[in-house]
């Protein structure tokens, strides 16, 4: 029972993270003279922002940055959730 009860706090806290980062990026969409952006500038900037917050998170269980195709397919996964 404790260990389903671990499993769902962790699938909880992983998802809530990822919102949490979408909405992050959206909120920092604003132009130099703080008007929000729109359109393309809008996607392009929450784009980098993403790639931004998931290539910190890109470490692997020894605490090593990852490389390579481990790294390509955890950003994909990460950019796609956030």
């Amino acid at each position: 029972m404790l260990r389903i009860t671990c499993c769902a706090a962790l699938i909880v806290i992983f998802t809530g993270g990822a919102t949490i980062a979408q909405e992050a990026c959206e909120t920092k969409a604003i132009s130099k003279d703080g008007k929000p952006l729109a359109g393309a500038a809008k996607t392009a900037f929450t784009k980098k922002c993403k790639a931004n917050t998931c290539e910190s998170k890109a470490t692997g269980k020894d605490g090593k940055p990852l490389s390579g195709a481990a790294k390509s397919s955890f950003m994909a996964k990460c950019e796609k959730d956030a």
